[in-house]
């Protein structure tokens, strides 16, 4: 059993997670993004050309969310969206070179963050860290199931 003193595990874990997001999306801003607009530029410069159902699975958010975020980004210039010829009901959408180099600079941002982690801890310490975390997730990939809950209130 934990002292009384120390914060819960799942509490550290929470808040640390979100001082780590919160500084990278400081990073992303800096460098004149966010992490939606990184999301969408990653996968689309991994895949070259998407419909609009493609990338808002792949970056994991909803369509009208996505088409908010796609309009944006084709203000500034960074992606060009177009209708297929054989199907005018899909649009799809494609990095512009104004993207591309957008792209760039908010990887150099989140590489920069990658460093500031990696140098917070050793070697030994990443890989242990990545393992307890890899573990963490796969255990709670699922919702608790009712034994689990009644388990942790008694």
């Amino acid at each position: 059993m934990r002292a009384p003193s120390e914060t819960p595990l799942g509490l550290l874990l929470s808040q640390t997670a979100k001082r780590l997001s919160r500084a990278f999306d400081d990073a992303l801003a800096a460098a004149g993004g966010s992490l939606p607009t990184w999301l969408i530029l990653m996968s689309l410069m991994r895949e070259g050309k998407l419909s609009h159902g493609e990338l808002a699975q792949r970056v994991g958010i909803q369509g009208p969310t996505l088409t908010h975020h796609l309009d944006a980004m084709a203000h500034q210039g960074l992606v060009l969206r177009e209708r297929l010829p054989d199907n005018r009901r899909v649009q799809v959408a494609t990095l512009t070179p104004a993207g591309v180099a957008m792209f760039h600079q908010l990887r150099n941002a989140a590489a920069a963050h990658d460093r500031r982690i990696r140098n917070a801890l050793g070697d030994a310490e990443l890989g242990q860290m990545r393992t307890f975390l890899t573990r963490l997730a796969d255990d709670f990939a699922e919702p608790p199931s009712p034994g689990d809950l009644q388990e942790a209130e008694q």
